[in-house]
């Protein structure tokens, strides 16, 4: 947020004093880079809360709903840069100042850190609001670049192509709508329970197999809210055998699944009788 903040306030000036819209509208992207940061931060913190009588399964899927807010600032910058650009291609205005290059590659670099920096924590975490907040940076850097091709163009090829700094910016405004896309859709699959998770699924059956008394594994469904996973398991099991020896087995596979796979917070498992045995 620090970063994102002293990044905006240089693009603002830069823009202002080197005349050039593009970076302008680059301002105004990081600026909901700083609003988005924040929801996501409140976003996280909330969901980590533990599960109460309320909200038996926790409060993770508030992190899906604040990627959507984050989605609501990118589109809102989105149309305040593209209707802005279409103002400034039809109205004669002079050419960037050559130095905002130099402010543009420096700000290039730093938004790719961040990018990488928050990505990299996102698939540790597998959080889908940092994620969002990842190609917020993303998208911002590219909204740099396209500024950066824009006013060079402006600058080097003269009178005459000064409108190409705010076609960058319209150009940009459409690299943030697709990423809005982007951002979007796996924040809406987690609320609708989408099933995405073959890997989870395939490690669970794997350490299902390994626990002694599993004889298979049936239906395996998962869901997830926020960085935690609940898992829905059958599990097949001699059917000669007492309830309490199958209750016995199932706890030993929930622990073993828990401990292996700490990502899972709970596990619900369903006994069915091998009628084979």
């Amino acid at each position: 947020m620090i970063g994102n903040a002293s990044l905006a306030l240089v693009k603002w000036l830069a823009g202002f004093f080197g005349n050039s819209y593009a970076l302008i509208a680059d301002a105004i992207e990081s600026t909901t880079d700083i609003f988005s940061s924040m929801l996501v931060l409140f976003g996280l913190k909330y969901a980590s809360r533990p599960a109460d009588a309320n909200h038996p399964y926790g409060h993770g899927r508030a992190e899906p709903l604040i990627t959507f807010l984050v989605v609501v600032f990118l589109l809102v910058a989105a149309t305040t840069i593209a209707y802005e650009s279409i103002i400034h291609i039809r109205t004669p205005h002079q050419s960037p100042e050559p130095y905002t290059l130099i402010v543009l590659a420096v700000i290039i670099l730093g938004k790719e850190f961040f990018y990488r920096f928050v990505n990299k924590k996102s698939d540790e975490l597998k959080s889908v609001s940092l994620k969002a907040d990842a190609w917020h940076h993303r998208s911002d850097a590219f909204t740099s670049l396209a500024a950066f091709i824009g006013i060079f163009i402006a600058v080097f090829m003269g009178k005459g192509y000064e409108s190409a700094d705010d076609w960058a910016a319209l150009v940009a405004a459409g690299f943030i709508y697709y990423n809005s896309y982007r951002i979007f859709r796996p924040a809406l699959g987690e609320i609708m329970d989408e099933h995405v998770y073959d890997d989870v699924i395939a490690e669970i059956r794997r350490v299902a197999s390994t626990v002694e008394g599993v004889i298979n594994t049936e239906k395996c469904y998962v869901r997830k809210s926020g960085i935690n996973y609940f898992v829905d398991l059958h599990i097949t099991v001699n059917s000669q055998i007492s309830v309490s020896e199958g209750h016995r087995i199932s706890h030993l596979l929930k622990d073993k699944l828990l401990k292996e796979l700490p990502q899972i917070t709970n596990v619900l498992i369903h006994i069915e009788p091998d009628e084979h045995i």
